[in-house]
Parts: structure tokens; sequence; C-alpha cells
């Protein structure tokens, strides 16, 4: 008997969440950091309330702050500089892998007039992609942007906070909390694979006959694994990105010279400079490098974060000045006289 007495008492002591549901004439606060309600203006012909029940905003509107006001807010600001640099990521990983699969087919150590003509036409494709990407985007025919401010990671993964209220009935708000981010990239692969299928087969079977098409068909197989690694992964990839470029043009850039047989300090620098192709590929991991600092940076202190990219050829130098204390036939020639 007195089990149930304090069970009925710490029941009754219990507070459950209490919110407006259904429409509302005031912007009452809804459950969850995304679900919110919509406002139908003052002189909205509807008995049911200025605001509507709680759910999903519409697209290009979110819930900012849910603790203070859950009224969805127009995206209305233009995107920061990091998230420029982020489609900008986007668009320089597809052309480079277009360029990679490219150069990995045709096998060449050169750069001929052919496989020129393929990287120019993958440029050409990412390129039309990109601006056709920005210009259908709102603001429509414009080459800017409007934009959602992404607060937290969980922005990207708004399908995993539907707020179950009082674990009661479930409320789904999944939306684009960080458009047109999200979105905008699966535009603009679709873009990117229907360019391609247009402008490269006719290419490359006059260029480049034979291995030119096996460059479309790494496509073919890079371009879902993009897209579905921007589905799941997409949240960690927009925070992680400056760091992934950096480590990427370290060790593609060691790797780059790894390759080459004579390892001594005099042939890594005489090829670097004299080998049209080697110096092309090193300026581009110069380049990805530098890409990656002002990505981090954000060039909050534009003098000193500028001067960082001074810093950029140092993995080069450091790797064809210690590549010979590494060398295998060293290392073993060592242990054989020992």
């Amino acid at each position: 008997m007195i089990w149930s007495w304090l069970l009925l008492l710490l029941c009754s002591s219990c507070l459950s969440y209490t919110w407006v549901q259904g429409p509302s004439d005031s912007p009452s606060l809804c459950p969850g950091l995304y679900c919110g309600r919509t406002d139908r203006g003052v002189d909205s012909n509807t008995s049911d309330g200025r605001y509507s029940e709680c759910g999903p905003c519409e697209r290009g509107w979110r819930v900012y702050n849910p603790s203070k006001s859950s009224v969805c807010q127009q995206c209305q600001d233009p995107p920061e500089l990091y998230d420029w640099l982020y489609l900008g990521f986007i668009v320089l990983f597809t052309l480079l892998a277009h360029w990679v699969a490219v150069d990995f087919t045709a096998k060449s150590r050169r750069f001929t007039k052919e496989i020129l003509i393929l990287h120019a036409s993958a440029l050409l494709e990412v390129g039309v992609s990109a601006v056709s990407t920005l210009v259908i985007s709102q603001p429509f025919g414009e080459f800017s942007l409007h934009s959602c401010r992404v607060s937290r990671l969980s922005d990207w993964y708004t399908l995993l906070h539907n707020p179950t209220p009082n674990y009661e009935t479930k409320l789904y708000c999944t939306q684009e909390a960080v458009y047109p981010l999200f979105t905008m990239v699966f535009i603009f692969y679709s873009f990117s694979l229907i360019s391609m299928l247009i402008i490269r087969p006719f290419l490359a079977s006059k260029f480049l006959p034979g291995k030119g098409r096996n460059a479309i068909y790494a496509a073919l197989y890079f371009f879902p694994i993009f897209a579905l690694t921007h589905g799941v992964l997409g949240g960690v990839i927009y925070y992680s990105y400056p760091y992934i470029i950096i480590l990427a043009s370290i060790v593609s850039c060691a790797a780059h010279y790894a390759f080459k047989l004579d390892q001594s300090v005099k042939s890594l620098l005489l090829t670097s400079v004299t080998d049209t192709r080697n110096l092309v590929i090193l300026l581009g991991h110069w380049g990805l490098h530098a890409y990656g600092i002002v990505a981090v940076t954000e060039l909050k202190q534009m003098s000193l974060h500028l001067s960082l990219i001074g810093l950029v050829p140092i993995p080069a130098l450091f790797y064809i000045l210690t590549a010979r204390f590494t060398d295998p036939a060293r290392i073993m020639g060592g242990s054989e006289l020992s």
C-alpha cells in the first residue's frame, strides 16, 4: 500500500512537455530542433489561426533558434566564404576525378594533344555544370545564392532529429536546413553526368579510341559513389574538407615522387622543373594545399593567413631533401654490410 502511494506521488510530480498542437494564433514553441510554424500573415483568410501547426518548414525556410522562436524564417543570407569554398571543393574534386581517370586510362607519361583535349573536355563539362547549377538556384538567373546559415552538424541530418513529444506521436520535420548546400550538390552531379554523356563520347572515340571510353566508364562508377557519400556523409565532409584537402595534397605529392626510379636530390629537382607533366602536377598539389589553408583560416586575419601560403612548397622540398635517407636500396645495402 505504501509503495502504491509513493508511485502515485512520483507520477503526479512528473512534468510532461506541454506544447500547442495544431494551428495557433500565437507563435507557440514547437518541440525539436527543426519543427516550425509557418506565419500565414495578419490578413490570412483562415479560421485556424495565423500560425500553422508544427511541422517542417518549406524549402528555403528554417527555424534558427528553436529555444526562442519556432517561426519559420526565410533564408536570404548570402553564403559565407567557407560555404563557397565547400562548393568549390565539390567542383574541384569532380574535375580532378575526371583528370585522374583520363590519365590512368591513357597510360601515358607525357601530355599529348589527345590527352589535353580530353582534359579540356572534362574542364568544359564541369564548368558548364557548375555555372548551370548556380544559375538555376535562388535567386534564379543570377550568379549569387540565398542560403540558410549552417549552425551545427545536425543541420545536415534532420531526418535523425524528428521529435516524439511525451513519447506519443512522432512529428516528422525532415527538411533541408542547410539549403541549398545539400540538394545543390546532387544537381551538380546530375548536370556533370549529362554533360559528360553529351560531349565526351565523340571526343574520346576520335582522339583516344579504346582508352578514352574507359574514363567515361570510370565516371559512371564514381558519380554514384560521390552522390551516395554526399547523402550519407555530407555534414562530416562539410566540416572536414579543408583538412581532407591538405592531407590529400601532401600524401599524393609524396606518392607522385615515390614512383620516380631515380630518388636522388638532383633528379627529383630537375624533373620537377624540366618535365612539363611533373611541373603541372606539382603546381596542382601546391594549389590544392593553398586552397586547404584558405579554407581552414577563412582569411580572418588577412596578412597572417596569406603568409601561410608561403609554406605550401615545404612538403615537396622536405621529400626531395630526405628521400635518400629512406631509399630501400640504401637501407638494404646498409643491412647487408652490417
